[in-house]
């Protein structure tokens, strides 16, 4: 006999409280239903967003979310992790909470594979995660909202965590769209004074030369990152950008076919 769906609801409320993606993702696909309105007004997906967790999002977002949500219900969303996002999660808990106290914080994995890692806020009772900026941009992607890319990268390079979830649910999305107009967004941070926009770029570059070797892109690309390689003054940035188009190293520790920088190497941010 199959299990009440209140029960199932309430079990997906517990996996929410207790950031189990593993357990949630189960649950939704098993037929717990995350748009149910609870006692207080919110939903089971609500309360995934308002965690802070962007694997919990993904795991209780369901199907077509896009068609199946009513657009108040999508706005309202995007307004709450929108809100954590600008606030800050420490302002926020303390507005929440009206505790004074110190702030508890420690750095998790957020997903069941341990991939992915987030800072964990804990104060007055109430514990949240620091990933509101990749949930808004998840959803935003889900909900086929096209955010500027400046402001997706912008979104990653605030991170200085380069396992940070945020940064991977901006790279997700950057990867999934394919157009010529990203595409050129994207790769003219390489000029972007600011070097964690360029060493994000560097894993764009890196991460989608693995998983897609075989664009029609793929030449010119490698072209790109090789000149860039030679501009580039920042190790990390050189090695990351070049990386993909490469399979050996030279004794120097650079990668073959690379040209050797114009100007000295030295560490983004260094003057």
């Amino acid at each position: 006999m199959s299990r009440p769906l209140v029960d199932t609801v309430q079990e997906l409320c517990a996996a929410i409280a207790a950031f189990d993606p593993a357990v949630a993702g189960e649950l939704v696909e098993g037929g717990a239903d995350p748009d149910r309105v609870l006692p207080e007004g919110t939903t089971p997906l609500w309360r995934a967003v308002d965690s802070g967790s962007p694997a919990l999002v993904t795991a209780v977002l369901g199907n077509e979310p896009r068609l199946r949500l009513p657009e108040e219900t999508r706005e309202r969303l995007l307004t709450l992790a929108r809100a954590w996002h600008e606030t800050g999660v420490e302002q926020e808990l303390r507005r929440r909470t009206g505790a004074s106290g110190m702030v508890q914080t420690v750095r998790v994995p957020d997903d069941e594979n341990e991939f992915n890692h987030i800072l964990q806020h804990s104060l007055g009772g109430l514990t949240v995660r620091d990933g509101h900026a990749g949930i808004l941009t998840a959803l935003e992607w889900a909900f086929r909202i096209l955010t500027p890319v400046d402001e997706l990268v912008a979104r990653a390079a605030a991170q200085p965590d380069e396992d940070h979830a945020t940064r991977w649910e901006v790279l997700r999305v950057l990867l999934d769209r394919q157009s010529e107009e990203t595409w050129s967004a994207l790769v003219a941070h390489r000029h972007h004074p600011d070097p964690a926009h360029r060493r994000f770029l560097a894993e764009y570059l890196r991460v989608h030369g693995i998983l897609a070797d075989d664009s029609p892109r793929a030449r010119s690309e490698g072209d790109l990152a090789s000149a860039w390689a030679a501009e580039e003054t920042d190790p990390t940035c050189s090695r990351g950008c070049c990386g993909p188009w490469t399979s050996s190293i030279t004794p120097g520790g650079r990668p073959q076919g690379c040209a050797m920088p114009r100007t000295p190497m030295r560490r983004c941010g260094e003057r």
